[in-house]
């Protein structure tokens, strides 16, 4: 075997050392020659090919500078932008996973001198956010990916609308709450009514007369007992017209309440009464709790199949998974003008309708019946949880 085989212990170690990284100050960027000690270096600076290389770089040297620099800046901002994305990171933990490779733009052969002049240099440029703090230099990659800003837009107008959407709730059982506190106020308030005298109420005189006759004399036994008997007319004709009065007052102070009782009552007899169930085949409903798991929370899905009358199958849109769900750990899903609908609750329910406008003052909207016994009707006020959007 000859004395340099390849199977020599010696080259084998001369391999195994020339594996691992060495030392920046003996790599020569113009020949890509790494030197594993000084003497290596120096015989390498004297050699023909690295002299050859050194009158290369210096016809044109602002070339050679400007391409390791460029080839530097992008070794090292792709390995940000893969490997850290947007998260804040110290800038030595990025610079010494891009030396890893044997093969990098060193950054002695660049126009920056320090990796602080280079942190410095994207920070000024705008390609990365900058902060120094007591351990170093931290910096933030800026994502300016067309398609990373067009994603973006769509979460902030989700969230936009999703925010709307709790917004409008809030309002709505504010509206209520004020409502039933008004309602409350009016009920327990005192009715007051002025007072009125009857027309018809008999007046009572008495005559005192100073001389009396001799036939007035006679007939004075009797008149004790007339003017008892007009007395107690009176009395009794006052207790009828006290009872009468507060008749009156009573019926006086019942009539508000009597008017919506009967209103109430006929609108109850024309009307359907709502039900306290409105889960229906086809319709596409939104997941509003998290019980059933943070993926699913605030996602839209199908009811596929209604099992009773409070719960049902979705299949979500999303992902396509199949979960089954109670009527209270969903909401219904209002779509845009002139999408179809199908009302959930009321005299139509059951009917599908086409959407006309929205009223989100009152949380209700107007819809056109597209079928029904009344169809082509044009209906006002359906409450916004008595429609949802139909599946297409």
């Amino acid at each position: 075997m000859p004395k340099n085989g390849f199977l020599t212990p010696k080259a084998i170690a001369n391999r195994i050392k020339a594996k691992g990284l060495q030392k920046l100050r003996w790599y020569c960027q113009m020949c890509q020659k790494q030197c594993r000690d000084e003497n290596g270096f120096k015989c390498h600076t004297m050699s023909e090919s690295h002299q050859r290389q050194l009158l290369l770089f210096a016809e044109n040297p602002d070339k050679y500078l400007d391409y390791f620099s460029e080839e530097f800046f992008d070794g090292f901002m792709e390995l940000l932008k893969r490997r850290f994305g947007t998260r804040r990171i110290h800038s030595n933990v990025i610079y010494n996973e891009y030396i890893q490779d044997r093969e990098h733009i060193h950054m002695t052969s660049t126009q920056w001198e320090t990796l602080t002049d280079f942190v410095k240099w994207l920070g000024r440029e705008g390609h990365v956010t900058v902060d120094l703090t007591e351990k170093g230099w931290f910096i933030t990659y800026i994502d300016r990916d067309p398609e990373t800003l067009a994603r973006q837009k769509l979460l902030e107008k989700r969230e936009k609308v999703e925010e709307d959407d709790e917004e409008r709730m809030q309002k709505f059982i504010q509206k209520q709450i004020e409502k039933a506190s008004d309602m409350e106020k009016n009920k327990n308030e005192t009715v007051y009514t002025d007072l009125q005298r009857d027309d018809e109420e008999k007046k009572i005189a008495f005559n005192f007369g100073a001389a009396k006759s001799s036939k007035e004399s006679e007939s004075e036994s009797v008149q004790p007992e007339t003017s008892t008997n007009v007395l107690k007319a009176a009395a009794a004709e006052a207790a009828s017209t006290s009872k009468k009065k507060e008749k009156d007052d009573r019926k006086r102070k019942k009539s508000a309440l009597e008017e919506i009782r009967e209103m109430e009552e006929k609108k109850k007899k024309t009307e359907n009464p709502k039900k306290d169930y409105w889960l229906a085949k086809g319709i596409v409903v939104k997941v509003v709790t998290k019980r059933l798991g943070e993926k699913y929370y605030k996602r839209k899905g199908v009811i596929k199949e209604v099992l009773d009358l409070y719960t049902g199958f979705v299949k979500m849109i999303d992902s396509g998974t199949t979960i089954k769900v109670d009527q209270m750990h969903v909401e219904t899903v209002i779509p845009a003008e002139g999408k179809q609908v199908l009302i959930l609750n009321g005299v139509h329910r059951g009917c599908k309708a086409t959407l006309l406008s929205l009223d989100s003052d009152k949380y209700c909207v107007s819809v056109k019946l597209d079928s029904g016994p009344v169809k082509g009707r044009t209906v006002n006020g359906v409450q916004y949880e008595d429609i949802s959007k139909l599946a297409q």
